[in-house]
């Protein structure tokens, strides 16, 4: 990476903004850069003190994300089982979506972070645009789809009279205003790419936090402010999602620590434009392929009930809370990956791997036990419905059987995808989610008639599998060789 002060960086941020500090040795100066930011060179300092300095971000921002997901479902639950079941329903098409923007942000983070490690700034300037341009354009569909054909959806999914008659708007405004999910994604793999992982941690603080005040506001309504119920809850989402992206805008025109547009760059640069699409399909295909998988799961718990729909989604709200900080240390395993290897660093980019894999392992260790303890009081904090704690609680415990193994999987996963290979871990998903977690859900739910049990079961048993393979594919270290 170049030392000198690349022409698109603002001017004021002088040699101190990017100019690595010096290591301190103390946890709390190296608490305060990490918070703060740093212009540090994450293919020169200590790899011990590059992972800190963008894990605790990364961490810290992913962790408000995952409390939002708690605190809205936790609102939403006041409703009733039909409400969650429909926040659940809608989710399954967002995760489509969701598909999309996180595969284009893998794109971004890959080729953003391999130009910032070959010293090429403008370059990742320029790249960021064209990411941008293409957030605009992959989210229009969606938006029409939604807002045109809402109740059809649900109806599709098995959704109750409740959910198609009264909850459908809630459907409207999630897929209608999905532009912003899709640019705060890929803003922020922007920031996450190029090493200001304390700007992408602040913009989800905004964001989310935003969001938390506004969600029980609009669902029950307080003075002037009318009650507008599940539908409250989506305005809430938009407007905090909204907000934050106009902050990420303005952060990245002014500048930060790395990254800085100019207005001069507002153009389509044709061949930067293909090379970000052409690395985001297999990030698209691998994220399609999990959330059809899950769109699945989804339909036949509809089959058995209400109930068991409302259980596992506040079951997978749960399991965000907690897998959140898990995927910010492997976002950080995937900037420092594509740097490292943009700097001609394979072996550092390989020993960072482990060294996060070691961390999320112990990590999502300590919540299984948790799971596995308490799970049903776990649920009761959002529900008192007897029977969707149940169910909730049943997955919870299925699941921390092999909890582990998933630090170790988002951990590989985000390693090939930091080095720009995102077509390997595609394959892998086909394997494991199409071809054995969908027929083996089907299996056991349907045929066998353990209902609800069978889903979670087939989930345990494809997603471990999947997490030990793909391990093993990373050990073998063909990713290194990979060029974006």
């Amino acid at each position: 990476m170049s030392s000198q002060q690349p022409s698109n960086l603002p001017d004021e941020s002088g040699a101190a903004a990017i100019a690595a500090p010096v290591p301190s040795g103390n946890l709390w100066h190296d608490l305060r850069d990490a918070i703060r930011g740093t212009g540090a060179d994450y293919t020169k300092i200590p790899l011990r003190r590059a992972v800190f300095l963008l894990a605790v971000p990364m961490v810290l921002e992913l962790v408000l994300e995952s409390t939002f997901a708690v605190v809205d479902i936790f609102f939403v639950a006041k409703l009733g089982p039909s409400a969650v079941a429909t926040v659940g329903l809608t989710e399954s098409f967002l995760f489509l979506l969701y598909a999309v923007a996180m595969g284009l942000a893998m794109s971004v983070t890959a080729v953003v972070a391999r130009r910032i490690g070959e010293g090429k700034r403008e370059e990742a300037a320029i790249t960021a645009v064209q990411a941008i341009f293409v957030a605009l354009l992959v989210s229009i569909p969606s938006a029409v789809i939604g807002i045109l054909f809402a109740p059809d959806l649900l109806r599709l999914m098995g959704a109750d009279a409740w959910a198609i008659e009264h909850g459908y708007r809630y459907t409207q405004w999630m897929l209608g205003g999905n532009a912003v999910i899709v640019l705060l994604f890929v803003i922020n793999a922007i920031y996450r790419g190029a090493g200001d992982a304390a700007i992408a941690m602040r913009v989800l603080w905004l964001s989310n936090g935003l969001n938390i005040l506004l969600c029980p506001l609009l669902i029950f309504g307080l003075g002037p402010v009318p009650a507008l119920g599940i539908e409250g809850a989506a305005i809430a989402t938009n407007i905090g999602r909204g907000v934050g992206v106009l902050f990420q805008l303005w952060v990245l025109f002014r500048g930060g620590k790395h990254i800085r547009v100019l207005a001069s760059q507002l153009a389509v640069h044709g061949a930067i434009l293909w090379n970000i699409i052409r690395t985001s399909l297999g990030g698209i295909g691998q994220m399609i392929v999990a959330m059809t998988s899950w769109i699945f799961l989804m339909r036949i718990l509809a089959s058995v009930g209400s109930e068991a729909v409302a259980g596992a989604t506040i079951a997978i709200r749960i399991m965000m809370f907690t897998l959140m900080p898990a995927w910010g240390m492997s976002n950080a395993a995937a900037t420092l990956v594509g740097q490292n290897l943009g700097a001609q660093e394979p072996g550092r980019a390989e020993a960072a791997v482990w060294r996060i894999g070691w961390y999320n392992m112990a990590f999502t260790l300590a919540v299984s036990v948790f799971f596995f303890l308490m799970p049903a009081q776990l649920l009761a904090f959002f529900t008192d419905d007897p029977k969707v704690v149940a169910v909730g609680a049943q997955w919870l415990k299925i699941l921390s059987y092999s909890y582990f193994v998933y630090g170790w999987w988002m951990v590989s996963v985000q390693a090939f995808n930091g080095a720009g290979d995102t077509v390997t871990p595609t394959k892998i998903n086909v394997v494991f989610f199409w071809l054995i977690q969908i027929p083996l859900a089907y299996w056991l739910a349907i045929h066998l008639d353990w209902q609800h049990t069978g889903v979670f079961w087939a989930v345990f048993v494809s997603e471990t599998a999947v997490g030990l393979f793909t391990l093993w594919l990373f050990s073998r270290g063909k990713w290194k060789t990979v060029q974006v």
